[in-house]
This record gives C-alpha cells, sequence and structure tokens, in this order.
C-alpha cells in the first residue's frame, strides 16, 4: 500500500452527540481510541457545528485579514499582555527551520474582563469592523468549537477507562485559545519555506477547520515516515491530540508531527481552536499520575520566552 492510500478516518460524531442505542457511543468511543493512538490525528463530521457559522467565519477572516497593515499592526500581540491580536508573516520561527512561516494569524480566547496568570486570561483584542463582520460571527464559532473540544476530552477519557465525569473538575475555566491563519499563495512564499513548518501541538485537543477545497495539511506517518496528505472538506473537522495529552495518556495517545504547504491557488484559511484545560488541573487522564505537574507549569514551561512574565505572574502559575 502506498502512502497515497492512507487516510486519516472520518468519524461520524452523531454516535455519540445523538446516539440511537448505547452502542453507538461505544463506536465512536472505540474509533476516537484507536485512530488516536494510531496516527494522534483522524477526522470528524455530525460534529454540531452549523456549516452556515463556519462560512460566517471565513467570511469574518477575510475582513480581517484585508484590513490594511496599519490597521493590523495597532493590534499586534506583541504589545498585548495576553498575546492576543494580530500577528504579522513571518513572525514565527522555529528552532532548527531555516526560515519562518509564511503566515499571517490573529488570535482569541476566553473574554475574561482582567489579566490574570502571566496573561493566560483576560481580554480579547478586536477590530474596528462591524459587528456582525466579524465579533458576532467569531465568538459564536469560538464558542461552539470550544464546546466540541470539550467533547473530544470527554471521549478521550472514556477511551482510556476513565469516566467523563472527570472533565468537570478540568474545565471549571480553561484555557481555550483560538488561532485564525491565513496562508500566501505558494507562489508568494521563498524557496524552503512553509506556510507553517513541522511541529507537534503543545497541549490538548485541537479543532481544526480548513477552508474547503483548499489543501494543505499533512500530518507526519511514523510507520512510513512519510508525510500523509489531509484533505480539506467541507463541514469535516480535523482533530488532534497535543504534547500535553500524549504525555499524560503514557503514550497511549500520539501527538504527531504536521506541516502546511499551501496547494490550493490563491490564498488559504484555516483556523484552530487549542482546548486544554484549567489552569490548575493536573492529569485528567490518569488520576493517579504521581506527576502532578498543572497545565498551568506545563504552559510556563514551553511558552515563558514567547510571554512577558515577571517573577511574580509566574509564581502564581508555578514553575514545573
Amino acid at each position: 500500500m502506498s502512502t497515497d492510500d492512507i487516510v486519516l478516518p472520518i468519524i461520524d460524531l452523531s454516535g455519540y452527540l445523538a446516539p440511537k442505542c448505547p452502542e453507538d457511543r461505544e463506536q465512536v468511543i472505540t474509533q476516537v481510541r484507536d485512530a488516536s493512538r494510531q496516527y494522534g490525528f483522524f477526522q470528524v463530521r455530525g460534529h454540531g457545528v452549523p456549516l452556515s457559522l463556519q462560512q460566517d467565519l471565513l467570511r469574518s477572516m477575510n475582513n480581517l485579514f484585508n484590513l490594511p497593515k496599519e490597521e493590523k499592526l495597532k493590534m499586534s500581540f506583541l504589545e498585548n499582555p495576553c498575546r492576543r491580536g494580530d500577528e504579522a508573516a513571518g513572525m514565527s520561527l522555529r528552532e532548527g527551520d531555516p526560515l519562518p512561516d509564511a503566515k499571517e494569524c490573529f488570535y482569541v480566547a476566553r473574554e475574561d474582563p482582567i489579566v490574570e496568570f502571566s496573561g493566560f486570561y483576560g481580554p480579547n483584542v478586536w477590530p474596528n469592523l462591524l459587528e456582525d463582520d466579524f465579533r458576532s460571527p467569531v465568538w459564536s464559532y469560538y464558542e461552539q468549537t470550544s464546546q466540541l473540544g470539550k467533547t473530544i476530552w470527554l471521549i478521550l477519557l472514556q477511551g482510556l477507562g476513565q469516566p467523563p465525569a472527570l472533565v468537570e473538575n478540568f474545565a471549571k475555566r480553561p484555557i481555550v485559545p483560538m488561532k485564525m491563519i491565513r496562508y500566501p499563495p505558494q507562489s508568494a512564499t521563498l524557496s524552503g519555506q512553509f506556510g507553517i513548518g513541522a511541529h507537534t501541538d503543545f497541549g490538548g485537543v485541537t479543532v481544526l477547520l480548513q477552508q474547503p477545497g483548499k489543501d494543505g495539511l499533512e500530518v507526519w506517518h511514523e510507520g512510513r515516515e512519510e508525510w500523509i496528505h489531509v484533505p480539506a472538506l467541507e463541514d469535516v473537522y480535523v482533530i488532534n491530540c497535543g504534547d500535553m495529552i500524549q504525555r499524560w495518556s503514557g503514550g497511549a495517545y500520539k501527538s504527531a508531527r504536521h506541516r502546511v504547504i499551501n496547494k490550493a491557488d490563491g490564498e488559504r484559511l484555516s483556523c484552530a481552536t487549542f482546548w486544554h484545560g484549567d489552569i490548575h488541573a493536573t492529569n485528567p487522564l490518569n488520576p493517579d499520575d504521581p506527576n502532578r505537574e498543572t497545565i498551568g507549569q506545563l504552559l510556563v514551561k514551553r511558552f515563558r520566552n514567547q510571554y512577558s512574565m515577571t517573577k511574580e505572574s509566574i509564581a502564581q502559575v508555578g514553575v514545573a
């Protein structure tokens, strides 16, 4: 079998969200568990996020990214204590990559009135656009995909034999950032430059929307040591596990490397919602884990050099 024949499974979540019999839920739990063990990635339909809302989000993203550069610069995430707002193209360079990512991004997260815990909680930055042209559809979409991320956590818990109720101790005030992304045409990138270079996601569950018909995502298959192409299908989300899930599951669930090469004509949009959990939460996949590192401690370990963290704010979260 060639790599072209390897396809990430597409799982219908309606069997879990609206089961017609108890076996429906068990089937979805098994499918998610097996895909997370084998690939660390899978696709879902029947997820409950309206197609019209997905389309509204993409329209809103175009409204945002087509603003003048001067307007976006005023919303730079570098000037925001919560790292919310605009990330210009070329600002993300991973260690070992010869060139920065070609992508442009805009970040939102939970809407909290004040900045807390090194900026992991706080207010969002909103562009000067009409409510219906950005903030309203983006926030509705954020809430829907945040709920979907929590549902995937519930399923992952059950896949390891844990009761779904554990998620309630893990999700009182979860950290759920969302990243809206625009990729330039491949013809506009430098030789050897990626939309996003190869990486693993840091934390929990990632819920990814790809602009339908505009392919670009590739997932590394360890067994074959080759990249799996993941087509951008309408009304189908791509789900993956991050490093924290791999660590907390004792390696039962994988965190796979992935990258983006814009294969479409013209620009390409995508949007990723990252569902991590509460800042002081410990491992729900194995409540008996002797390692009591919290999500906040792991976030500090991974991102302290990217955030403007004072000693006092780090002490609030704790250092792993």
